[in-house]
């Protein structure tokens, strides 16, 4: 996610107090026109797909949005109570009171910090006797880069909210259930929260937490600077905690649900259908992620399906491809009636608009059936039948065969 100050909502090209659906809207019409696919091989097309990408990702999620609104930047390392605390203390960006996205090491996100729980004296001190860089590697920047680029002191463990995993399966659909749209039924297996401690990873014991003493709260040193901040032992709560048993800490279990799909009439092979909320449960009470369903439409023995339209070969005879005639064709809704021209080679492609498959993103289009005549011609069975197409071969002299050897030249 970026880390500097971006106009998503310019590059979505909505007003700031556009709607969720507004926001959607103003995606879908900009990704159509600057997909990678209706564009290849334009890095300018690209290079936009993925600016109104990443300006979706964060607006299209509320706490996302939220945060970018109260600090005018997003990243996935600053929570929504630091986004909180940093609007409250006014601060619209930059200045001592707060560190400016991109500004620490190697491009980490940097966030608020409130100095009112310091203690000085020490730094102080070192500071009087006076020494250039008396701090030695408790200055400024080793301590910061400490709290926010690695957790609350050395070895300490991240025990804060985590998102979940997004998951992905595959499922073959049987053909009529694509075309009708229906019911399927799967089984996922996906991580779940923890019911025994809520997701949280720890149990609450008896007494209080052996690392604060029951205060909630441990002090750090920086060098000469010392501070305090929540206890990683407890949480702050002050109370001794107990690893999960069920969970051994995650916060998370693994099971397999049985899930039921609802497919649209029309959905098209590779479609991708998103469960929002359905993928792996997050660690200690974070956001579940999300479960994509990637259909691959089963095949049928006579129906041939490319994209809204379907593709019928159908046998013809002889006498029917020379004179023309009227016949009955299979199609998805049944049969309908076919006429063919006289004189229909064989190979030849003949349409039937709208027997196709209705389309599962607007329903009052429908795409056509393209029948491809075969023609078959059968050995004569008989003498008579014999005698007759020896007939009809004296009657109709003309070579086939004459253009082919006037195209082969000398």
């Amino acid at each position: 996610m970026a880390t500097q100050s971006k106009d998503y909502y310019g590059a979505l090209g909505v007003k700031k107090n556009a709607s969720a659906e507004d926001i959607r809207k103003a995606f879908r019409k900009l990704a159509r026109k600057y997909h990678p696919d209706v564009n290849p091989n334009d890095k300018k097309a690209e290079e936009k797909f993925k600016e109104i990408s990443e300006a979706n990702d964060v607006l299209s999620e509320p706490k996302k949005r939220k945060i970018y609104d109260q600090l005018g930047y997003y990243s996935d390392q600053i929570d929504p109570a630091t986004a909180d605390a940093y609007a409250r203390a006014g601060q619209p960006g930059g200045g001592f009171g707060g560190f400016r996205p991109g500004a620490g090491r190697g491009g980490q996100q940097e966030v608020p910090f409130d100095f009112s729980g310091f203690d000085f004296s020490d730094f102080a001190e070192g500071g009087a006797r006076g020494a250039p860089g008396a701090g030695g590697a408790g200055g400024f920047r080793d301590i910061f880069s400490g709290i926010f680029g690695g957790g609350a002191g050395r070895g300490a463990e991240r025990t804060g909210p985590q998102p979940g995993t997004d998951l992905e399966y595959q499922v073959t659909v049987p053909f009529w259930t694509a075309i009708r749209g229906g019911v399927i039924k799967l089984n996922v297996t996906r991580n779940e929260s923890c019911a025994n401690c809520h997701g949280a990873g720890r149990l609450e014991g008896s007494g209080p937490c052996p690392q604060c003493k029951g205060s909630g709260q441990v002090t750090q040193m920086g060098g000469r600077m010392k501070f305090n901040m929540q206890c990683p032992a407890c949480g702050s709560t002050g109370k001794a905690q107990a690893v999960c048993p069920a969970c051994g800490g995650q916060g998370v279990v693994n099971r397999v649900e049985p899930l039921e799909v609802r497919i649209k009439a029309g959905t098209r092979d590779g479609q991708r259908i998103r469960l929002a909320g359905k993928g792996n449960a997050g660690a200690h009470g974070g956001p579940a992620g999300d479960l994509y369903i990637i259909m691959r439409a089963g095949e049928h023995p006579v129906f041939q399906r490319e994209g809204d339209d379907i593709r019928v070969v159908l046998p013809i005879t002889a006498p029917e491809a020379a004179l023309g005639a009227k016949v009955d064709v299979p199609t998805i809704d049944g049969r309908a009636q076919l006429r063919i021209p006289p004189g229909t080679a064989s190979g030849q492609k003949l349409r039937l608009r709208e027997k196709g498959v209705s389309s599962a993103a607007n329903e009052a289009k429908r795409g056509d059936q393209i029948v491809e005549v075969k023609i078959i011609v059968q050995p004569p069975t008989d003498l008579k039948a014999r005698e007759l197409w020896t007939e009809l071969q004296k009657l109709e002299p003309d070579d086939p065969r004459r253009d082919l050897w006037k195209q082969v030249g000398s």
